[in-house]
């Protein structure tokens, strides 16, 4: 005996959202970083770009800060000139990439400059519109991972791989972050970045 059922074939079409601004900021982000890997490993740099991405995807589908997320260390790290964000993304996308990206201070070396830069950095997040915070938040989440994990298989050896090489100052800095993002504490990626800076700083002051 057959059972009959009310339910109907499944006729929802596939939804479909206009990525091409995202692949092309894949495709430009992958060729300014190739060859890189990230610092103290084999891993290919891109992957931290990548993963930024898909952070701020967890927050929204906005298509230009998913956009700057893959392209955020392209100026800092990669040689590459705002402007030409500018003409190749438009200028919201290229304001949001200048906004992550770390200015250097006239006179002093990248190292005795770091306390200074991190604080400006701290600053501007604190004061930036959420559009700014959400991509500001996806670089910074996937430092932390990539920090823990790295941490668990290096431990306190793993300071040495950066240039700032005291534990204290990244607690201090990554705790000041976690204030100057507090207004994205509605999200999972929030809650999950300030749990990080929790479990990987908490033996430092």
């Amino acid at each position: 005996m057959s059972h009959l059922t009310n339910e109907k074939p499944h006729d929802k079409k596939k939804q479909t959202i206009d990525s091409s601004l995202v692949d092309r900021a894949i495709c430009f982000a992958t060729k300014a970083h190739s060859g890189v890997v990230r610092k103290g490993t084999k891993i290919p740099y891109i992957a931290h770009p990548l993963e930024a991405m898909a952070i701020v995807g967890s927050i929204t589908d906005d298509q230009e800060l998913l956009a700057a997320a893959v392209l955020h260390d392209v100026v800092e790290d990669a040689g590459v000139n705002v402007a030409d964000i500018r003409t190749e993304f438009g200028p919201r996308v290229a304001a949001l990439v200048d906004s992550e990206t770390d200015s250097e201070v006239p006179g002093m070396s990248h190292i005795d400059s770091w306390q200074i830069r991190k604080q400006a950095a701290i600053d501007h997040i604190a004061a930036a519109s959420r559009d700014v915070k959400i991509v500001a938040l996806g670089d910074k989440l996937s430092n932390m991972r990539a920090m823990l994990l790295h941490y668990h298989e290096q431990g306190e050896q793993v300071w040495q791989r950066f240039n700032q090489k005291d534990p204290a100052c990244h607690a201090w800095y990554y705790r000041q972050l976690v204030k100057s993002l507090s207004s994205l504490s509605d999200t999972d990626a929030f809650q999950e970045f300030a749990a990080l800076v929790d479990q990987v700083f908490s033996r430092y002051a």
